[in-house]
């Protein structure tokens, strides 16, 4: 009945989108199995979907579906399989989403507007890592590597097999360098704080760092397990909470990894990223959670760039002295709770009764968003582990929740590095004053936050008119409070 009301609609979908159906040149398990089996690789020939055909999800032992197997965890990328989630093995995907995050809603709106053909295979020849990078332990550990995949970057060297006979895989993670240029990094030279050596940091003020973007890839089983939940309730949550955008989560738990519609997330190394592993050899450490409005536009109203700037410039100093500095920076805006909700929590703040009060500070989140944070640090030191990290000399972060979340894995940390105080902008002495005081570790510097400190702390007044303060007339007779900034 399942399978009839799926076909129905298909049919239903096809007609409405003027699709013809064209069955799909599937073959069977049995099939694909012999193919493998008479290749001297063990390599089924891939089985090309043709883009005129719609599926509206698929099903678990059903006729065609057959999709590569994926032993996460094993060491050998072979063994362990690639990542297929491309739109040309439906039958063969081993992976539910699609690549590039949310952005793949634009590769969608390309190939509508004409602007890219569906068909069209990345061109990879010249793109492998600009430095090796793994592979580590930890690899081996899905316990420390459950949200990334760790092969992710090493597409054409390890699955060049699969690319030869016609799959068309995705790298999840590129690996390049750059130069950085922080008007920061001039004024810490003009401080002397930092000192140009020509090799880390430049003249102009300019540091030489390599990087890696990432892409989240989920093996739903440990997530699960971190988050304390069965793997059932996971999907159905997932499915419920998106509006039913990924049916197969629920229609096929033949499949274990997931693509989620999330930003992922960029590391930045300065010095020799082959040190990272090395605990006799000094690695400074900081984990930003992306806050656009003070990372790019100086917003004053949090610590985001201050620290941010401060802990680069650690770990200039630190790769300089012959160590490694990292910063992960996530694309978290708003603890993920998104930069609308933010700025609705700022208003909140801003009007509420006695003004923008460090003790009403993570209450005004909760009223707004229903929940403080939905960061969840349980994925956040994956990034680490891809790394070969296991110990952190400098930690430049005050958040006991990440803290936390990294020890538990295993990784040392031995020194908590605050952000000095003359860097807390005015306007964020609210944060800086409600996060010590609710356990964030407070250093040298900020010793002595108590309740009176937290009740007596308030931020600047925006003037802004409270709701119902003015009205005005609409032309139905009913009025409109009016908002003024």
């Amino acid at each position: 009945r399942t399978t009839l009301v799926t076909q129905i609609l298909k049919l239903n979908s096809c007609m409405n989108m003027n699709i013809s159906i064209n069955e799909t040149s599937h073959v069977s398990k049995k099939q694909r199995k012999e193919q493998a089996a008479a290749a001297d690789d063990g390599i089924p020939i891939p089985d090309n979907t043709p883009l005129d055909y719609v599926s509206l999800t698929s099903h678990a032992n059903t006729f065609g579906v057959d999709p590569i197997p994926i032993s996460w965890g094993h060491p050998d990328p072979l063994v362990r399989g690639p990542v297929i989630c491309t739109v040309r093995h439906s039958s063969q995907r081993n992976a539910i989403g699609a690549h590039s995050g949310s952005y793949c809603i634009y590769t969608g709106l390309a190939v509508a507007a004409g602007k890219l053909n569906p068909e069209y295979v990345p061109n990879l020849k010249l793109t492998t890592p600009v430095f090796r990078v793994g592979p580590h332990k930890s690899w081996a550990d899905p316990k420390k590597l459950a949200s990334i995949d760790p092969f992710g970057h090493l597409t054409t060297e390890c699955f060049s097999p699969y690319l030869n006979k016609g799959y068309d895989i995705r790298p999840t993670i590129a690996v390049t360098k750059a130069h950085i240029d922080l008007p920061e990094c001039r004024e810490a030279i003009a401080a002397g704080r930092l000192k140009p050596d020509g090799k880390v940091l430049m003249d102009s003020g300019q540091s030489i760092c390599s990087k890696a973007a990432i892409e989240p890839v989920w093996y739903l089983p440990e997530i699960s397990r971190r988050f304390g939940c069965a793997e059932s309730v996971l999907r159905r949550s997932i499915f419920q909470m998106t509006n039913g955008m990924y049916p197969e989560l629920i229609t096929r738990s033949d499949i274990k990894l997931f693509l989620p519609p999330i930003g992922g997330l960029t590391i930045y190394i300065w010095g020799d990223p082959d040190t990272i592993p090395d605990e006799d050899i000094e690695l400074t450490c900081r984990v930003h959670d992306e806050c656009n409005g003070s990372d790019v536009f100086g917003s004053d109203i949090c610590t985001c760039r201050p620290y941010l700037t401060h802990a680069i410039e650690e770990c200039i100093k630190t790769a300089q002295r012959g160590g490694c500095g990292i910063v992960v920076y996530f694309r978290k805006e708003g603890r993920s709770l998104g930069e609308v909700t933010k700025y609705l929590v700022y208003n909140t703040r801003k009007r509420q009764e006695g003004g923008d009060s460090a003790e009403n500070y993570f209450n005004c989140t909760e009223q707004v968003a229903g929940v403080q944070d939905t960061r969840f640090q349980a994925l956040m030191p994956d990034p680490l582990h891809w790394l070969g990290v296991t110990k952190i000399h400098n930690f430049i972060s005050m958040s006991d929740m990440k803290y936390n979340a990294i020890v538990s894995t295993g990784i040392k940390i031995v020194n908590r590095i605050e952000i000095p105080k003359e860097l807390v902008p005015s306007d964020a002495q609210v944060e800086i004053t409600a996060k010590v005081f609710h356990g964030y570790n407070a250093g040298k510097a900020y010793q002595g936050i108590d309740e009176n400190e937290l009740k007596k702390t308030v931020g600047r007044e925006y003037n802004y008119d409270k709701p119902g303060d003015k009205e005005e007339k609409n032309d139905d007779g009913t009025e409109t409070a009016v908002i003024e900034d």
